[in-house]
């Protein structure tokens, strides 16, 4: 059998991702050796862009089971090292595209990243828990999804979506989201504390740099579609979301309940007031099925009804109801276990809603408002 080539060795290597940046370990200057010997030994050395790289054992098996299809191939090794600060540099400029300005991606005019704000009036809504399970149900879709964990003060999405105690790895001043089991990539201010329970208590000012932080600083590659989990109310995220990226759509979470309602309108009107289309109100909670098949309401019924027919009244086009979601214990223990209900157990009740919400997302056309359609005017006729 012959030896193996470089030029084969390469290509194998080139078929390799990087777990967390998601692009092949060749194009962004992983790949600092490769060694053949005469009896198709390989040996490859990758450079790491941090010492404590949690993907170090995922990197080691995928770059050994590519290299290891190349035909004369009898042994693979491969040995880690680090990236030196030239090294660092010049992958932070690939990742950027040349461009060292920090900028919002998702807030250019050519982004065709669909960016979905959840939003509520009031907490306990299940808001955080709506918006783990519908980044889930987008990625079984098949889409690339991130998500942003905006709720500066009660985040809670890394827990929900079991990355709790994970840390982004950093690349010069670059960031990396964290992936997680379910292929999402999150980001959240709580993986960027000393302590998870070091208490965080900002200001308007820090408030709107930590979200343009998570937002421009922050490597997500190229997203089908990015959540973000807002706090509750009509507060100072919302207000620098909507500056930020004028072109968020607003999904609204209410319960049943007349009080939740009455808040979740408030919500929304405020996204109207910032100039972001609001596409949608999920009604959470609204009922729960006993054993016998029958269904009892806790928190009332018609409130999420009632929010779309009150926003699409005072906006003057239709603010549709886009599910109900019924309250499933499966869906809060799913949650508590950091595996949400529509992965962990995809045929109750809760996550086929979610499913159903998630495709009635994903299914709609991309609103062109604002974007250059490439056409040059002619006085040809």
């Amino acid at each position: 059998m012959s030896t193996p080539t470089l030029e084969q060795v390469n290509a194998a290597l080139a078929t390799v991702n990087d777990p967390e940046i998601k692009r092949p370990i060749t194009e962004i200057g992983m790949v600092g050796s490769v060694h053949i010997t005469d009896a198709g030994e390989v040996t490859v050395g990758i450079l790491l862009t941090v010492a404590g790289c949690p993907m170090k054992d995922t990197l080691t098996r995928d770059v050994t089971a590519a290299v290891s299809k190349v035909a004369g191939v009898s042994g693979v090794s491969v040995d880690m090292g680090v990236m030196d600060a030239d090294q660092r540099a010049r992958l932070q400029e690939v990742l950027r595209d040349g461009n060292a300005q920090r900028e919002i991606p998702f807030a250019k005019p050519g982004s065709l990243t669909k960016v979905y704000a959840i939003a509520s009036g009031k907490g306990g809504v299940g808001k955080s828990s709506m918006t783990a399970n519908l980044a889930i149900a987008l990625a079984k879709q098949g889409l690339k999804v991130g998500v942003v964990d905006a709720d500066i003060y009660g985040h809670s999405i890394p827990a929900m979506l079991g990355v709790a105690d994970s840390r982004p790895t950093q690349v010069e001043d670059l960031i990396m989201p964290v992936p997680t089991p379910s292929g999402v990539s999150v980001i959240s201010v709580g993986m960027l504390k000393p302590r998870r329970d070091q208490v965080i208590a900002w200001r308007g000012p820090m408030l709107d740099r930590a979200l343009v932080q998570m937002l421009a600083d922050v490597y997500w590659g190229d997203l089908d579609a990015l959540l973000l989990d807002l706090p509750p109310g009509t507060g100072d995220i919302a207000i620098s979301l909507g500056q930020h990226l004028p072109n968020a759509e607003v999904v609204v979470i209410t319960t049943p309940q007349e009080a939740a309602a009455e808040v979740a309108e408030r919500a929304g009107t405020m996204a109207s007031m910032m100039h972001q289309r609001v596409v949608g109100v999920i009604e959470n909670m609204s009922w729960m099925e006993l054993p016998d098949g029958s269904r009892i309401e806790p928190f009332g019924s018609g409130g999420g009804q009632r929010v779309a027919d009150t926003l699409s009244q005072r906006f003057g086009y239709d603010v549709k109801l886009l599910g109900q979601v019924p309250l499933d214990p499966s869906l809060r223990e799913g949650g508590d276990a950091g595996k949400p209900v529509v992965e962990s157990d995809p045929t109750s009740a809760g996550a086929k809603a979610v499913t159903e919400i998630a495709a009635a997302l994903s299914g709609r056309g991309r609103n062109l408002a604002g974007m250059q359609l490439g056409l040059t005017p002619s006085n040809k006729f």
